[in-house]
């Protein structure tokens, strides 16, 4: 029935939007989407393959591995390219062409003009590697669905830098104990040992996943009407409904970004159940409940429910597919995304390019602590413009780059009320 409601608005979208086609949204499918009696993918080929625990190093422990023995169970193995091919899916298209739990929501993302692609079991989270065809530097978004391994940290690094550099990652989590392999790592320890214990920044999300069980209905929203995330192209969301999930806790401290969604209380900056923020040039999304994404098709070995598209209201189907549009498109998006929550342009640098010398622009409505920091396109740290206690009001800093080779450098400003980049190209 919800397919039939939105024919219109997706029509109008498609024909609205003709740069939506050239962006890809990539599902993770290599960290353990498909264990035990979850099946977190888009396209539920199967095969068999067993979850072996070799224990020692915690990032490889878990690892899946092919199996000739049924007693393993038969597990989903999405390849790169979903089938039947997305060529053929239009706006009346079923959300059983394909299955795999997330098969719905990587549906509607096509009939919103974007193409899916399946980052398959045995392969790996690069950014930058040219070598690499499916590298995240090819891809606009990145979804990963209660990953059951930990992240290594060179893979830790390429998410902070894929973000970073303009990429939008999609992080979804569940419930504390929640481990389909059995090898002690939950999703929320596997998200918070990435956010808390990456090689670039502490917490630079401004956020970290609680360790609950809880499965709240809840339609506390965020009440800004111009939150793009509960107000965009699949409606108005009226909140989300959780079956055996978590909440977030937030910390503005970290990231003036980080934005609460919907909480399973009251508004603020704890029991949030889902929320949104900005790194660098990209941004990020996180959900605590994997039951959301879930549409009740795929490997017939799995356990399969139906939330994404099948719940009074598809609250669900709203809230996700609004943010993951978000995350796709820019600040000019024809999509219809509402974007007005971002904050408006106060940071200026001129030349750009520069050479030489250059000057930077600012506005702050409250005085304090700022820091403008310029980034390689690796996420390090190149060079510390200004650090100090600023005024309120205009302000004007004059900076050199002499020191610095040629490049495309990122340009952040941080303060309490003020958090912006800019790119900045260095020519000499």
């Amino acid at each position: 029935m919800k397919i039939k409601c939105i024919t219109v608005a997706v029509s109008a979208l498609l024909i609205s939007s003709s740069l939506s086609a050239q962006v890809k949204i990539l599902y993770a499918a290599n960290y353990g989407q498909s264990s035990g009696n979850s099946d977190w993918v888009i396209d539920a080929d199967s095969e068999n393959i067993a979850y072996t625990y070799t224990g020692g190093n915690p990032s490889v422990s878990g690892r899946p591995q092919r199996s000739t023995s049924s007693s393993n169970g038969w597990h989903s193995n999405a390849q790169r390219f979903p089938t039947p091919a997305q060529s053929g899916v239009t706006s009346t298209t079923p959300e059983t062409y394909w299955t795999g739990s997330s098969s719905s929501w990587a549906i509607d993302m096509v009939k919103h003009g974007y193409a899916v692609e399946t980052l398959p079991t045995f392969d790996s989270i690069t950014y930058g590697n040219t070598s690499h065809v499916q590298d995240l530097s090819n891809y606009k978004v990145l979804i990963i669905d209660e990953p059951q391994f930990p992240f290594s940290a060179r893979q830790k690094t390429a998410l902070m830098n894929f973000v970073f550099n303009g990429g939008g990652l999609f992080m979804v989590s569940d419930h504390a104990n929640s481990s389909r392999t059995n090898n002690g790592w939950d999703s929320p320890r596997v998200w918070n040992d990435f956010i808390k214990n990456n090689p670039v920044k502490d917490t630079a999300f401004g956020f970290v996943f609680d360790s609950l069980d809880i499965s709240p209905t809840s339609a506390n929203v965020n009440p800004s009407a111009t939150d793009s995330i509960i107000h965009g192209p699949m409606g108005t969301s009226p909140g989300m409904e959780w079956h055996n999930g978590t909440t977030i806790t937030l910390y503005p401290s970290k990231n003036p970004s980080v934005t609460g969604d919907v909480f399973s209380g009251s508004v603020g900056n704890t029991g949030v159940m889902f929320g949104h923020g900005r790194y660098g040039a990209g941004k990020f999304c996180f959900e605590g409940d994997s039951s959301p994404t879930d549409d009740g098709t795929g490997n017939t070995h799995s356990s399969l429910y139906t939330d994404f598209a099948g719940d009074p209201g598809d609250e669900e189907e709203i809230t996700i597919v609004n943010a993951t549009i978000w995350l796709a498109e820019g600040s000019n998006s024809t999509t219809g995304v509402n974007n007005l929550s971002v904050t408006p342009i106060k940071f200026e640098i001129y030349p750009n390019p520069v050479s030489g010398t250059g000057r930077i622009k600012y506005i702050l409505d409250e005085a304090g602590a700022t820091a403008i920091s310029l980034y390689d396109v690796n996420g390090r740290l190149a060079k510390t413009l200004y650090k100090g206690n600023a005024n309120q009001g205009l302000q004007i800093i004059d900076f050199d780059i002499y020191d610095l080779p040629s490049g495309v450098y990122s340009c952040q400003l941080e303060s309490e009320h003020l958090n912006q980049t800019q790119k900045v190209v260095i020519t000499h």
